[in-house]
């Protein structure tokens, strides 16, 4: 097996592992990680070879992007104490502890080197934590705030990394510099981002078919990282700053198909490059075996060490964070997007899975220093690293289902039912005013507004069901009734057109162009 069907049996891997996944309530990046550590026992599968500085512009980028997706700035705003606690305050104490404990334990190892260390398995993976979550039915809360955890501390902790890898490179360190090139790579970050996402914002407009404007969400990632880098700032920074400028200014309420066709079109890019991601991290135990080779009970204690000091660390952190960010919520009347127990507090202390950042920086470790020796101790932190990614991916990945379940911990859902409704409502209402201020211009026909009146009903009936208790409306139950029989009667006819047209692909003649573009409207009509 060559480098290139290795890759097509990871991504064929990562379509399967969602199925599996659900199918046994299993996370999927547990899954594909576990199937990369099957595949690399295995002697038919090459060594992955792939340049260390390419795994995070090629990997992050996109997954970042597609994090950002779902979530918008207004919520990351609401919940800016919490995320500054843990992706900036935690990741300083994690690098912090993790050197300190490093530098005692492994014979030789530089401060800088061990901070290196703890830089790089400090931050939780946004990947994992937001695969994971979104599976298992959490709060809206805690996923909020695992998302905002995962997407900025990779920021604060990439540039611990550099700081700590020119320290041991170079043989000198100035707090000074480390904090005001910190301060630089931020502002840096911060501008780049915000000028594509402006620029890639006005280009969408100047594009206008979705297909462009969909292939233009692909590469503007990568632009935003490559830059920033380039330009000594930070590359996750920027590629975040980028993906919510186009996440808030950049969508058109009408552009239907844009928007459908993006969902789609990231879903998909979303679920190959995470299984990938994933894939890589379980292949690297062929580097972990080499590493360890006569040393397995040192390293494997040296691993186990720094394994409870990450897990112990995230635990004590969080319980006073916890009671700090409710108190000063509770002082402003604003509670909803902080753990409201113990037991969530626990879930979020046991969703902290290290993963794509960690192994992209260890692998990333100079050979040698400017001086040309070798970089200290460079096999050691790297075995290390690994241990501390199996051991908190797949141990905690495997077990957060059931201790979820054990917990208690779910999400609301009578009160997302609840928003759910009002929002039928609102828009229900915004299409009736919107139909009376076209009557005020327009003359309509009394059976034409009726007709009208009747499709405003519907938009928020099909919302949430629901809402037809708010309507009080006179026989609402058989209108219900016999908008569900129109529906089923419409979806068979536009089912049977849809058939036709595509039967007329295969007959003589007949241009595959035009019959994709007719059945596409016929596609696009049946959603409505």
């Amino acid at each position: 097996m060559d480098q290139l069907a290795l890759l097509f049996v990871l991504l064929l891997g990562a379509l399967v592992s969602v199925p599996v996944g659900d199918r046994f309530g299993l996370p999927a990046p547990v899954l594909m990680t576990l199937f990369g550590i099957v595949l690399a026992v295995a002697d038919f599968v090459p060594n992955v070879k792939i340049p260390p500085e390419l795994i995070l512009p090629g990997l992050l980028p996109p997954l970042l992007y597609a994090a950002v997706r779902r979530t918008s700035w207004r919520q990351f705003a609401a919940n800016v104490r919490p995320i500054f606690l843990l992706a900036v305050a935690l990741v300083f104490v994690t690098t912090l502890c993790v050197a300190v404990v490093a530098n005692a334990i492994v014979p030789g190892l530089p401060i800088a080197a061990a901070i290196a260390l703890g830089a790089l398995v400090a931050p939780p993976d946004p990947v994992a934590a937001t695969a994971v979550a979104g599976q298992l039915g959490l709060p809206r809360r805690l996923v909020s705030i695992l998302e905002g955890e995962g997407l900025f501390n990779d920021v604060t902790a990439i540039v611990l990394y550099h700081v700590a890898i020119a320290a041991v490179v170079s043989g000198a360190f100035s707090p000074w510099r480390a904090g005001l090139d910190f301060l630089l790579s931020a502002v840096v970050a911060v501008a780049v981002g915000l000028v594509l996402g402006w620029g890639a914002n006005k280009l969408m407009d100047i594009l206008g078919d979705a297909t462009l404007q969909i292939g233009l969400t692909l590469i503007v990632p990568y632009a935003s990282y490559v830059i920033a880098e380039e330009l000594h700032g930070s590359g996750v920074l920027a590629v975040l700053t980028t993906a919510l400028f186009i996440a808030e200014y950049a969508t058109d309420a009408d552009d239907v198909m844009t928007r459908l066709a993006g969902y789609t079109f990231w879903d998909i890019v979303d679920t190959l490059v995470t299984g990938v991601a994933f894939g890589l991290i379980g292949l690297e135990l062929h580097n972990a075996i080499r590493t360890a080779s006569g040393r397995w009970g040192e390293l494997l204690g040296w691993a186990a060490a720094i394994v409870g000091v990450v897990v112990v660390v995230r635990l004590v952190w969080l319980l006073p964070a916890t009671w700090l960010t409710k108190r000063l919520h509770a002082r402003r009347d604003y509670d909803e997007e902080i753990p409201t127990s113990w037991r969530e507090t626990v879930v979020m202390w046991w969703s902290g899975m290290r993963g794509v950042a960690s192994v992209a920086l260890a692998l990333a470790i100079p050979l040698t220093t400017d001086d040309g020796s070798p970089f200290p101790d460079r096999d050691e932190i790297v075995f290390i690293a690994f241990g501390v990614i199996m051991a908190t991916l797949v141990l905690q990945g495997l077990t957060l289902p059931w201790l979820v379940k054990r917990l208690g911990v779910r999400a609301d859902t009578d009160r997302e039912k609840e928003i759910e409704k009002e929002l039928a409502v609102r828009a229900a209402k915004a299409a009736r005013r919107r139909l009376k201020e076209i009557e005020q211009v327009e003359e309509l026909p009394e059976d034409v507004t009726e007709q009208m009146l009747r499709r405003a009903f519907e938009i928020g009936f099909r919302i949430s069901p629901d809402v037809v208790e708010d309507e009080r409306r006179e026989g609402h139950d058989k209108r219900v009734r016999r908008l569900k029989r129109l529906r089923r009667i419409q979806q068979e006819m536009l089912s049977a057109a849809r058939h036709e047209v595509l039967a007329a692909r295969s007959e003589p003649g007949a241009d595959p162009e035009i019959v994709d573009r007719v059945l596409r409207h016929l596609d696009v009509r049946s959603l409505r």
